[in-house]
């Protein structure tokens, strides 16, 4: 009796291109293009005309947490379509209550916070590449096509505000994210 091969398809909509070189799948479409490395030795990847498929290896065992990975992996890939097609949005509040805090970005690509809770040095994080963040007033709009990088310098950013040792119900000061990438 042959051994069954667990394997899934991901569409690819019109007006998006897949291709697969190695474990690096590469995604084009109106808005840009992305890459992902699906680095699990046990799978193997090809992109065809309107599909991604994911496999098994030939000669592998198949087991439940195979079938996990595969489906997080085309979790991640409709993700990736979804970035090119229509891209993430996260936004973020700047809160200050007791200090006159101010947020600046520099050509570089790192953000810092001045002034926060009356700090002398201000507080520093490097954008992740392929992000791009806007000052609106207080309001921060982070924006790219990855939604795992938008997510992350979202969550970067309001880590950088970070309080400890400090009642939380009276020092509210921070940056605080409002909408999560995906969100409606």
């Amino acid at each position: 009796m042959a051994q069954k091969t667990y394997s899934l398809e991901v569409e690819v909509p019109e007006g998006v291109t897949a291709n697969v070189q190695g474990n690096i799948l590469t995604i084009k479409g109106p808005k840009g293009e992305v890459k992902r490395e699906i680095e699990n030795p046990r799978f193997s990847m090809k992109a065809e005309s309107k599909t991604v498929i994911l496999a098994l290896k030939p000669g592998v065992k198949q087991s439940q947490r195979d079938k996990m990975h595969m489906n997080s992996y085309q979790s991640h890939i409709k993700n990736l379509i979804d970035g090119v097609i229509h891209g993430y949005t996260a936004k973020l509040k700047v809160c200050s209550g007791h200090f006159p805090m101010t947020v600046t970005i520099d050509s570089n690509g790192k953000f810092a916070v001045k002034n926060f809770l009356g700090e002398k040095v201000p507080r520093t994080v490097n954008i992740k590449h392929g992000v791009k963040v806007e000052i609106q007033g207080d309001i921060l709009i982070v924006t790219g096509l990855n939604k795992e990088l938008v997510g992350q310098t979202a969550a970067d950013l309001e880590q950088l505000t970070r309080i400890t040792n400090r009642d939380r119900r009276i020092f509210q000061d921070g940056i605080y994210i409002t909408k999560k990438p995906g969100e409606e």
